[in-house]
């Protein structure tokens, strides 16, 4: 098993559709911490960690439609010093469970979620 952690990584969700697939994120988010646990044959588990919206609805996640739908999932690493080989990707992504959040004293929603996927380019 591989264990990875990313610290504050800026994350573009898309909606994962073979037909007329999107090129432009459904929401950008921002993150405390995405951590993930990949098996050789199995896919990955992971969590993100504290995080909130930069554009578009979060809370579609939260949402029935939005719990059975599988996404794509993309982030750069900045630990990475070649910016060709800096781009991460997770496909066939689902949340397991409820996506959760909680309102600041500043109205700000900030959510964390757990995940699975089928299929990973970390490297």
């Amino acid at each position: 098993m591989s264990q990875f952690v990313y610290n504050k990584p800026v994350l573009c969700i898309f909606k994962e559709r073979d037909v007329n697939p999107e090129i432009d994120p459904f929401v950008v988010v921002k993150a405390k911490k995405l951590m993930l646990n990949c098996e050789k044959d199995s896919g990955c588990s992971g969590q993100i960690e504290d995080f909130f919206t930069i554009m578009g609805d979060a809370d579609y996640l939260s949402t029935p439609e939005g719990a059975a739908d599988h996404y794509v999932m993309c982030w750069f690493d900045d630990t990475e010093p070649d910016m060709t080989k800096d781009l991460r990707r997770l496909r066939g992504v689902t949340f397991t469970g409820k996506v959760t959040f909680f309102i600041n004293d500043g109205h700000k929603r900030t959510y964390n979620a757990a995940f699975k996927a089928e299929h990973a380019k970390l490297k």
